[in-house]
């Protein structure tokens, strides 16, 4: 009972408290193993720190030997007080060292060696302060001092191979010990590893047991997205986030069931007719770009033929060797161009194409000034956008007695903008603004444009007034081109009476 009391109380509590115990309880385990660790890496360097000490000691025990023979040389010799000291002190070590080895003959090589090495070192040891006490006396010296020198020599020799036996016993325990570290390592790291997996799982299970509503109210909201309703409610009676954002769900859920029936059969509705709109507008603008690319004026390639032959008669073969090569280039060039869009500087080669041509027919008649300020433009554009407005201009310009067009084109503003520009009559404000509106929204009265031109142009009497369309045509194409309405414009000529065509191109499009 007191058990379920106290799940209760967790149940009830906070995530952010759940996961606070959680992470300081797996803070403190992996402390625990981490100070852990560190104790057995600190046993495994002293055991293996210590397989050699005896050498350590020996090497020391050889340097305390070698002090103090020269400090009994020096003695001998010069009879200083400092080298007398120094022996001493040399002498009082080589005693503890002697002490703490072996004293007794023994079977064992190395406490044999051992005890050999302690006899030597002890009648150096007497020797030697036998020599001092007979220099220090003014007494005879030498056959202590050379006693002391034959023990000093086979002392080192015994030295040296005490060291070797040690090394030799040290190698096979340091063997032995790194074998014992490492089978004490493995079996940590195995623990360890056990340990480390206990301790995942176990947070695994308790976060699973907080995140899990977590999931489930993640499968429902995926569920309800996806517009599937018939989900089961969650009825959760604790306490916490989880709780109050279960039973959130839960009134949401039901609130959304009293009305699914007539949601989904209006959004199945409107679905279907979008799709149907969407379905009909690619249709639409399918056929609109077909039908735009398609429609060339037929009595141009009369009128050209006409001029080559009339050429032909009137001067040598080389102006209608050019000529005609003009004429193919242009015509070649409406066969070839498959594609929808080209780059600027392909439409401004045919538009110089058909200024030659207009120019063999037209003579004095027109004039055709050309602004250009770079010599390339690779920004795409539908193919033949350029040469149905030069032809409007020329055509309209050639009212006058003499028809100037001009054809500009300068980068800015994010926009190559392309002018053309004529001295005709020009185009009244209706008719203009029926072009635009045609050409923008697709549902200007195309049948009043050309009513509106035959009015507009009566000496133009016995031709097909197809002006109005080409431009809508034209707008039309560029409009479904870049998908916006400002790429295209209709104003008066600014230097006078006439029409300025403007398409503005974006750059990096």
């Amino acid at each position: 009972m007191m058990l379920k009391k106290i799940g209760r109380k967790i149940r009830n509590k906070s995530i952010r408290w759940k996961l606070m115990v959680i992470v300081v309880t797996a803070f403190l385990i992996m402390t625990t193993s981490l100070l852990f660790t560190i104790r057995i890496d600190h046993y495994a360097i002293s055991i293996i720190g210590g397989s050699f000490k005896s050498n350590e000691e020996l090497n020391a025990f050889t340097n305390e030997l070698a002090v103090a023979e020269k400090a009994l040389e020096n003695y001998m010799a010069y009879r200083s007080f400092e080298s007398i000291n120094i022996y001493f002190n040399a002498s009082n070590k080589l005693e503890e060292f002697c002490s703490t080895k072996q004293e007794f003959p023994s079977t064992d090589v190395v406490k044999q060696k051992e005890y050999i090495v302690n006899q030597l070192a002890l009648s150096f040891l007497f020797y030697s302060s036998k020599a001092v006490s007979s220099r220090r006396a003014n007494s005879n010296y030498s056959e202590w001092y050379r006693k002391s020198l034959d023990c000093y020599k086979f002392l080192l020799e015994e030295v040296s191979n005490l060291n070797v036996l040690y090394m030799n016993r040290n190698t096979l325990v340091y063997n032995k010990d790194t074998k014992n570290v490492m089978f004490i390592l493995r079996i940590y790291l195995g623990v360890f590893a056990i340990f480390f997996l206990l301790l995942l799982y176990g947070l695994y299970f308790f976060i699973g047991r907080i995140t899990h509503p977590l999931k489930e109210i993640s499968t429902v909201a995926s569920r309800v997205a996806e517009r599937d309703f018939d989900v089961p409610l969650f009825n959760k009676k604790t306490k916490d986030e989880i709780g109050n954002i279960c039973r959130a769900f839960d009134r949401m859920i039901i609130s959304i069931r009293e009305y699914i029936d007539t949601i989904w059969e209006k959004a199945r509705t409107e679905n279907e007719l979008r799709e149907r709109e969407m379905e009909m507008q690619a249709l639409y603008a399918d056929a609109q770009l077909k039908a735009f690319q398609s429609q060339i004026n037929p009595h141009f390639l009369f009128n050209t033929l006409n001029t080559g032959a009339q050429l032909a008669m009137m001067e040598g073969a080389d102006k209608t060797c050019y000529f005609i090569e003009q004429t193919s280039d242009f015509f070649r060039y409406n066969i070839q161009q498959q594609q929808q869009d080209v780059s600027i500087s392909d439409e401004l080669g045919l538009t110089d194409n058909f200024v030659y041509i207009m120019k063999v027919r037209f003579g004095q008649r027109l004039e055709f000034e050309k602004n250009v300020e770079e010599e390339f433009y690779p920004e795409k554009l539908p193919v033949m956008t350029l040469q149905p407005l030069v032809e409007n201009c020329i055509q309209h310009g050639l009212q006058n007695a003499r028809g100037k067009v001009t054809l500009t084109v300068r980068r800015g503003g994010g926009f190559v903008t392309i002018s053309l520009s004529d001295n005709g009559t020009g185009f009244n404000r209706e008719t203009r603004q029926q072009i635009l509106e045609c050409a923008r929204h697709g549902n200007a009265d195309r049948k009043s444009i050309r009513q509106q031109n035959v009015q507009d142009r009566q000496e133009e009497a016995g031709r097909e007034a197809h002006t109005g369309i080409g431009l809508i045509n034209v707008f039309s194409r560029l409009r479904l081109y870049f998908h916006r309405d400002d790429v295209f414009d209709i104003t008066d000529n600014p230097q006078g009476q006439g029409t300025t065509f403007i398409i503005r191109i974006p750059e990096n499009v």
